[in-house]
């Protein structure tokens, strides 16, 4: 059984009351007797437990990690896991122990948070994904708990950041890109409008294709939810159809595998009959042929800026940037043919 203050205590010389001041910093403490403190400390080898710490002032040394979506937009999805990686490598540094919350609901998080944050369990939230309803925002701040948003934030809080990425000027990047190889007549497969992220990806084709006096078609703009089986049937219903556009611009992974498979099903090549441009996932796209022409995410250095700057916030280093935009890289795959050649 390790040392507990009481035998601290009684080495030091000392009562357990000064024992527990030194124990969390405070002042009107002798030289002396917090040198004896801190030497009986090194002597005896003291580790101060988790839950003692709780039942201090100070609360348990954790942070919570909550994505703020349905289960099933997330399982299986490779951007999730990678990220929470390296946001937990990060907290066992600072040895910050990592609460994933799931939730049935909106309201079932927000609640949970709440109880989690007054019970002084946790000390900083990451949120994965920034919803366009941004009342769980403004709910929290008030709490003045830090909350590191991996996306982007609309609202003016005092306790909320962001870490994202420019989702906009990537997408419109992707539309130019088959623009410039020829193609006018550019389709949309897009995940549905309930966070920021997909609204400024479609933005972004929308208005690249505004700038170049290109027709904006409805029914080649498709939402094709959050499921393989509702991307794949998206997917099917654009190339179905006799008048279907020669390039598809598909704002996340599970879109572009499900245009890949539809176009074999249709016995379609790409990029000859088909090109596709997109958002690259390592893993996804290691099975791609052709290679993937994509935006590539740097989800490790998301998950490490958000969790390096939550940790600046708990531990008060001074004033941050309420928004971070974290860069991305084109890669060049061969899913785009030239028709203007």
């Amino acid at each position: 059984m390790g040392a507990t203050i009481y035998d601290i205590a009684r080495h030091a010389g000392v009562s357990k009351s000064t024992v527990s001041r030194v124990l969390n910093n405070q002042a009107n403490i002798s030289k002396d007797s917090k040198k004896r403190v801190l030497d009986a400390i090194e002597a005896l080898q003291y580790r101060p437990s988790k839950l003692a710490r709780a039942l201090t002032s100070s609360g348990f040394d954790a942070i919570m990690v909550i994505s703020n979506r349905p289960t099933k937009t997330t399982a299986g999805n490779p951007f999730f896991s990678e990220i929470i990686h390296s946001i937990s490598a990060i907290a066992e540094d600072e040895n910050f122990d990592l609460i994933l919350q799931t939730s049935r609901n909106t309201d079932d998080e927000l609640d949970k948070c709440i109880t989690k944050i007054k019970e002084k369990m946790i000390k900083g939230i990451i949120m994965l994904s920034s919803p366009a309803d941004e009342s769980f925002f403004e709910k929290l701040d008030p709490y003045n708990i830090p909350i590191v948003v991996t996306g982007k934030i609309d609202g003016n809080y005092t306790n909320v950041y962001s870490v994202d990425t420019d989702n906009f000027k990537d997408s419109y990047e992707l539309t130019n890109l088959l623009i410039q190889h020829g193609h006018t007549n550019i389709a949309c497969l897009h995940a549905p409008l309930n966070y920021h992220v997909s609204i400024d990806r479609l933005a972004g084709y929308r208005s690249c294709l505004f700038d170049h006096n290109l027709d904006i078609r409805r029914d080649w703009i498709l939402d094709s939810g959050y499921t393989a089986e509702d991307a794949y049937n998206a997917a099917n219903q654009l190339l179905s159809h006799p008048d279907r556009p020669t390039a598809i611009f598909a704002t996340d992974d599970l879109k572009v595998l499900s245009i890949y498979k539809v176009a074999a099903d249709h016995e379609l090549s790409i990029p000859q009959d088909l090109s596709i441009v997109g958002y690259n996932d390592r893993v996804v796209s290691t099975f791609l042929s052709p290679p993937l022409t994509a935006i590539d995410i740097p989800t490790k250095r998301l998950g490490q800026t958000a969790t390096e700057l939550l940790f600046q916030l708990i531990q008060q280093t001074g004033a941050q940037n309420k928004n971070t935009i974290i860069d991305t890289k084109l890669i060049s795959g061969a899913s785009i043919i030239r028709l203007n050649a």
